[in-house]
């Protein structure tokens, strides 16, 4: 099934009580059908019920836009993480903007992706996974423009690997992952280390070594010294491997990195990154910016940094109703840790919203969350009650999309344009 086929097919999916927020008079009609209907988040008549997630539509226009013309300004490949969203249709509108492909974390997320047409995976992570190295490898052999690419870091790794790959009609092309330092995530911690890693896929008939990654936000007390260094050897691992000919069976050499915190420290040491005996596809990662955050990534973006190069915009909202007032001093509204990112940062309160009228909410803050209700503390004179809209926004987008599996792409007036499926 062609990827254009598989995306028509979720707007068929039937709309019914697996979909928080949606209108209770929608039931049976078909994604498509609703979306038709331009229905209006806030108008009672057209019945959506709190909490209600929404996406921006010109926000996330613009996210979408403003990384695409950043990734072709610094010569760098785009693979965004996709596990931020699982969104298929969020995949295909990257990939309209310019996307090399889709960046994955475990095999489920593969084989969504897959299952939507998507021809270049590359999965940031090890995979030792014996049924689902064999998954790829039929994927492989029934589709010669399907690319797949993942992370090595230990030779027994690579001899799992080997072992379930044995008869494969291609090989797996596989990267190096250098380590962000002692006490980061995963990775070898050594270039001595990385030697043995890539030696072990050179004994191998099934694994092709194609280059070399990392992930920069795991180094240890990361600072932009820090992180260049880092960048820095994972450069020079590259350039050594290709003094030696350990790419010799690759087409192009990947060098890649890039999480949302650190794109422009890997725009400018990737720049420096010499000519070597290949083309170099420099490969940035970053994901969270498709619909950015209100308070994580909104901290850390490094376009705060280099604001000559634009600004991204959040584009979630979370909507929900206060459903008691039993003090001066505090309200709640029925959304929980079910329905708000809260891992990193509690949900922010920007407005209110009353018959009709939006405005700012002066004076009224998250304090707490339980399962179904965020508390509200709220200052003398706070002007809320029970009925109220409150709108929120959310942090960490990766725990915000996880929580919808059909989430309303809203126009600024309220009106809805379409639906986003995800698959968690």
């Amino acid at each position: 099934m062609s990827s254009s086929e598989a995306l028509a097919r979720l707007a068929e999916e039937r709309v019914d009580h697996r979909f928080k927020g949606l209108p209770p008079d929608a039931d049976g009609l078909t994604v498509g059908e609703l979306a038709a209907q331009r229905r209006n988040l806030f108008r009672e008549a057209d019945g959506f019920t709190t909490p209600v997630l929404a996406l921006s539509a010109e926000r996330l226009e613009h996210n979408l836009a403003l990384m695409e013309t950043y990734a072709a300004r610094h010569g760098l490949a785009f693979a965004p993480h996709g596990k931020t969203s699982m969104a298929p249709q969020l995949f295909q509108r990257q990939i309209e903007h310019g996307a090399w492909g889709i960046t994955l974390a475990v095999p489920h997320q593969v084989r969504v992706a897959r299952a939507f047409g998507i021809q270049r995976v590359f999965l940031a992570n090890e995979l030792v996974d014996a049924p689902a190295l064999r998954w790829i490898a039929g994927e492989l052999a029934a589709d010669p423009a399907f690319r797949f690419v993942c992370y090595v870091d230990s030779v027994h790794g690579v001899e799992l690997m080997d072992s379930a790959l044995q008869g494969s009609a291609r090989p797996v092309d596989v990267v190096v992952e250098l380590g962000a330092g002692e006490g980061a995530r995963t990775g070898v911690r050594t270039e001595a280390d990385a030697r043995a890693v890539a030696d072990a896929v050179a004994a191998t008939g099934t694994l092709r070594l194609v280059g070399v990654a990392g992930y920069e936000a795991q180094v240890p007390g990361a600072d932009p010294g820090l992180v260049r260094a880092w960048l820095d050897r994972l450069v020079a691992l590259a350039v050594e491997f290709d003094k030696a000919g350990r790419f010799a069976e690759a087409s192009e050499i990947i060098v890649s990195a890039g999480g949302s915190e650190w794109f422009d420290a890997v725009a400018d040491v990737f720049a420096r990154i010499p000519d070597l005996s290949l083309p170099v596809l420099r490969l940035l990662r970053s994901g969270a910016y498709v619909s950015h955050d209100d308070v994580h990534y909104s901290r850390l973006t490094p376009f705060n940094r280099v604001p000559e190069e634009g600004a991204l915009e959040p584009a979630f909202r979370l909507w929900a109703q206060v459903v008691s007032r039993p003090s001066a001093d505090q309200a709640f509204v029925n959304a929980g840790k079910r329905d708000a990112a809260y891992d990193l940062d509690l949900p922010v309160v920007q407005v209110v919203r009353r018959d009709g009228t939006e405005r700012p909410a002066t004076g009224i803050e998250v304090s707490a969350l339980s399962d179904q209700h965020l508390w509200l503390r709220t200052d003398p004179g706070a002007d809320v009650e029970v009925g109220d809209w409150i709108g929120l926004g959310l942090s960490h987008p990766c725990t915000s999309f996880d929580k919808w599996q059909l989430i309303p792409v809203a126009e600024a007036d309220g009106t809805v344009v379409a639906y986003i499926r995800t698959f968690f």
